[in-house]
């Protein structure tokens, strides 16, 4: 897309994030040509060396190709920044791709290698995702951008339905985030979000919720510090403890950011 066909590296991110404390970073496969699966990831990883609030990385890998990304995987593995794995289904027109034999051994993989499965799909697509889960029950899994309900038309069902489907599977999180793209691009309202932004914590509590930046792709329609501005808004009043979980703990928990998965709650405090 012509507003996004650019670099966007840790400058631009910190001219951005101007003014807010950012504690780390997980940097999210951006959509690369597929071959360049294992450079994108070596890539991010020298960011790293320069910028050391990247604390974790979700690369790219070919899951559908079964036992033949096992290689892949091993690579990938071998980086200690490397916390998981997403292969984009959003653009898959296929009823049930992800539920191909070959897709579901290649997920099943994950959990050997350590590695978590980052679903970005279209809420049409979460009933195959469920069962995805179902069938993978030793695979970590962190449901992006509340999976991309129709916000711009104002429609919840069977979004909301599917959503408690998913939060009543142990081994999945919900990232807070990806929502004003798919609100009306000029035009969104905090109305517009909140519903969404509601149901989603309702569903997964503040025990595994993630907020998530979803930058820059987020720039179509905000800037970085008024998506920000929305969630806090949108758990104002709730106790700390459970705001520190959404918007940095649970994080570390989730992609397993260091050892101590309260490392970057020491560093704040320090």
């Amino acid at each position: 897309m012509p507003p996004l066909n650019r670099a966007w590296e840790p400058p631009d991110f910190s001219a951005a994030s101007e003014g807010l404390s950012i504690e780390g970073i997980v940097f999210v496969e951006c959509g690369r040509e597929a071959a360049q699966n294992l450079a994108e990831a070596a890539w991010v990883t020298e960011l790293a060396r320069a910028d050391s609030r990247i604390l974790g990385i979700v690369a790219h890998a070919a899951v559908e190709i079964g036992a033949a990304v096992r290689p892949d995987l091993a690579v990938l593995a071998r980086n200690p920044l490397v916390k998981g794995v997403r292969r984009l289904l959003q653009d898959e027109t296929e009823s049930g791709f992800c539920l191909r034999p070959a897709f579901v051994e290649g997920v099943r993989a994950l959990a050997e290698f350590g590695l978590s499965f980052d679903l970005c799909l279209y809420h049409p697509q979460m009933p195959d995702a469920i069962e995805l889960v179902r069938r993978c029950p030793d695979v970590t899994f962190v449901l992006d951008h509340v999976g991309k309900p129709a916000i711009r038309e104002g429609r919840l069902d069977p979004w909301r339905g599917h959503m408690r489907e998913l939060a009543a599977l142990p081994n999945v999180w919900c990232k807070i985030s990806g929502m004003t793209t798919e609100a009306d691009i000029g035009r969104w309202r905090s109305e517009d979000l909140r519903p969404y932004i509601d149901h989603s914590l309702e569903c997964f509590g503040f025990t595994r919720s993630v907020y998530g930046g979803d930058w820059p792709v987020a720039t179509l329609a905000t800037p970085y510090s008024r998506w920000l501005g929305e969630v806090q808004a949108a758990v104002r009043g709730v106790p700390e403890e459970d705001q520190r979980d959404l918007f940095m703990r649970n994080a570390a928990r989730c992609y397993r950011l260091g050892s101590d998965p309260g490392r970057l709650e020491q560093e704040e405090k320090s």
